[in-house]
């Protein structure tokens, strides 16, 4: 097998490391690149390409975070990570894992760990590798590694986000919430929602977004069924799909533009929380990107003629 047949056989996991790791598609892509340039150059062949991969992708992605760490403490408003629609790397051995994984929730919490907790913890728990590939993938001692898995185990129990088990049920709320958003039926929407439900949204400066967190079923209710029907007056139109995991949509402009992704991560029958990613920044590996502010303007004038 060449050197390319190899690598490209292991870009799914390198990428899905990669990712969790760094919670945004386009860094994880350019660290799977950095990673096949220092694998086509280097003049030997590694024992095992996997571990070789594996750990250069985790290095480089740890390189990256402890910078990105920095200009998130700078970000305005709500950091969330990149959408994702799809995981590439499918494991049958450790679906749940991988699953659970890479929804929003579950990368926020990463964000509570190091970079190094946030690695080791990844490559153990999630993707199943031995601690002697753990500890040869970060340079620590499989010791170390031990410890640094206890801390990470416990910020992540600590606040661990549980799912509806039944995906189809998961499914079925969904397609309830997205028909009530389109018909702006607040009474439908309230129903729906847990009665400490929170709206939020990441904007990062670069699109209209909440000033903060919208809290509460009667609140979020009225919040959403004034603003959708609005939007489909401008012809904004959205399509059903899973976001990180669960159950979403994606927000088109007129022209097909990428406008927002909204995710809901549902719990006994309610939905808990609803993520959007408005930030252009984060939306441009979806498709062309929408202007969310010329949007915006065309919602208001829309609601001042309608006067």
């Amino acid at each position: 097998m060449s050197k390319v047949e190899e690598f490209e056989e292991l870009r799914p996991l390198l990428f899905s490391i990669a990712y969790r790791i760094l919670g945004s598609v386009s860094e994880a892509e350019d660290a799977v690149q950095e990673t096949w340039l220092r694998f086509d150059g280097s003049a030997t062949r590694p024992t095992s390409t996997k571990a070789f991969l594996s750990a250069t992708v985790t290095r480089l992605s740890i390189d990256v975070l402890r910078s990105a760490r920095v200009r998130r403490e700078e970000y305005v408003g709500p950091w969330f990570p990149e959408p994702l629609l799809s995981d590439p790397y499918q494991d049958p051995a450790r679906s749940a894992e991988l699953a659970d994984s890479v929804s929003m929730a579950a990368l926020l919490l990463l964000e509570r760990l190091s970079p190094l907790e946030r690695a080791v913890f990844l490559l153990r728990e999630v993707f199943g590798f031995g601690f002697d590939e753990v500890a040869a993938a970060v340079e620590r001692s499989e010791a170390a590694c031990r410890q640094l898995l206890v801390r990470a185990r416990q910020h992540m129990e600590a606040g661990r986000p549980r799912f509806e088990a039944d995906r189809q049920e998961r499914q079925e709320l969904a397609t309830r919430f997205f028909d009530a958003l389109k018909n702006g039926d607040v009474g439908g929407l309230q129903s729906l929602l847990a009665a400490d439900v929170q709206f939020v949204g990441d904007g990062g400066g670069k699109a209209p977004q909440l000033a903060k967190a919208l809290v509460g079923a009667d609140n979020v209710a009225r919040l959403l069924g004034a603003v959708f029907p609005w939007l489909i007056r401008i012809d904004v139109t959205f399509e059903p799909h899973e976001v990180n995991g669960q159950p979403g949509a994606i927000f088109h402009d007129r022209d097909g533009k990428i406008l927002q992704t909204l995710v809901l991560d549902v719990l006994d029958g309610q939905i808990q929380t609803i993520r959007a990613v408005v930030n252009p920044d984060k939306l441009g590996h979806l498709g062309p990107v929408a202007d969310a502010w010329a949007l915006d303007r065309e919602v208001k004038e829309a609601r001042r003629q309608a006067k």
